[in-house]
C-alpha cells in the first residue's frame, strides 16, 4: 500500500512538471535550437522610454528592442517571430536559467556576480549611474548632496541600488526605497513620495524626455555600467553569434542610427560604441 501510494505521488509530480512545461514554465532547448526553428523569446523592459517600452497599441519600442531585433535577424529570425517577455531586474537570471527566454536585452549591466549565473555577450552600450529629480529641486545636484535624510528610489535587484547601498546610504544618511520597476520610482518622484531616482543616465534621460518640464537629470555620472546581452551559462555558441551581431550593428551604422532614433530629440550625446569583450 505504501509503495503504491509513493508511486501515485511520483506520477502526480511528474504530471505537474509536464503541465508546467507545457504552459510555458521553461524550455531545455538552447537559443540556437530555437533560432534554427525561426523563433526566439527575448527578455526586455516594458517601462523604460527610449530603451524598452510596451506601447499602448501593444507594440514595442526602444534601443534595446532595436538591438534585439538586429541580433535576432543575424540569428535568422524575423522581427515578427520574436516574442518579447517582460524581464524585471530581479528576475533576469532566473528567466535565463529556467529557459523562459533565449536571451535578455534589458539594460543589463555586466557584473562579476551575475557572470557566476549567466553569460554575457557584448557590451553593446556603456553608460553611468546618475540622478533624476523634480525640475524645481535645487538641493540635489549629485550623489554628494544626498544627505539630510533624503529619500532615494531605485529598483530591487539592480546594480544602481547596490551601488547606493555600498557607497551612500550609511555615509550620507540616505533612505533607499526600492520598487519592482523604475516607472514606479518615477511616479513616486512626481508625487513627492521620494526626492530622487537613481539608475543609469540613459534610462533617466528617457524618463525626463517623457515628462518635459517636470523632471531633470542632475550631476555627472558616478559609475561605469556596461550593458550586455544575457544568455544561458555555458552557451558559448550563442554568445559568440550575438557578439558577431553586435559588432555588425556597430560597423554598419545601425547602432548609431538606433540611438539617434530613440534619443535624438532628448539632447543626449551619443557616445563612442564599446568594444565587444570576447572573454
Amino acid at each position: 500500500m505504501r509503495i503504491n501510494h509513493a508511486i501515485r505521488i511520483a506520477a502526480g509530480v511528474a504530471a505537474l512538471a509536464l503541465a508546467v512545461t507545457a504552459c510555458g514554465g521553461g524550455s531545455n532547448k538552447s537559443a540556437g535550437e530555437n533560432a534554427a526553428k525561426g523563433k526566439l523569446t527575448v527578455g526586455i523592459k516594458y517601462d523604460q522610454p527610449g530603451l524598452g517600452l510596451l506601447n499602448k497599441d501593444g507594440s514595442y519600442s526602444g534601443f534595446d528592442v532595436d538591438v534585439a531585433k538586429f541580433v535576432g535577424d543575424k540569428l535568422g529570425v524575423k522581427p515578427e517571430n520574436i516574442t518579447f517577455k517582460e524581464s524585471p531586474s530581479a528576475q533576469r537570471e532566473t528567466l535565463i536559467q529556467n529557459g523562459q527566454v533565449d536571451f535578455i536585452v534589458a539594460t543589463y549591466s555586466i557584473t562579476d556576480a551575475r557572470k557566476q549565473k549567466v553569460d554575457f555577450a557584448g557590451p553593446y552600450f556603456q553608460t553611468g549611474q546618475s540622478l533624476l529629480v523634480r525640475s524645481d529641486n535645487t538641493d540635489i545636484t549629485g550623489p554628494d548632496s544626498l544627505n539630510g535624510n533624503k529619500k532615494l528610489c531605485s529598483v530591487k535587484g539592480s546594480t544602481p541600488a547596490q551601488n547606493i547601498k555600498d557607497k551612500y546610504v550609511s555615509a550620507h544618511e540616505v533612505q533607499l526605497i526600492t520598487y519592482d520597476t523604475y516607472s514606479l520610482c518615477v511616479e513616486a518622484l512626481k508625487s513627492g513620495a521620494v526626492d530622487a531616482v537613481t539608475t543609469d543616465d540613459i534610462i533617466l534621460r528617457g524618463y525626463a524626455a517623457q515628462s518635459p518640464g517636470a523632471l531633470k537629470v542632475v550631476g555627472n555620472t558616478f559609475t561605469t555600467e556596461k550593458y550586455g546581452i544575457g544568455v544561458k551559462k555555458g552557451d558559448t555558441e550563442t554568445r559568440n553569434k550575438i557578439n558577431d551581431a553586435i559588432e555588425a550593428m556597430i560597423s554598419t551604422g545601425a547602432w548609431k542610427a538606433a540611438l539617434e532614433k530613440n534619443f535624438g530629440s532628448t539632447g543626449f550625446q551619443i557616445p563612442e560604441p564599446p568594444k565587444v569583450d570576447r572573454y
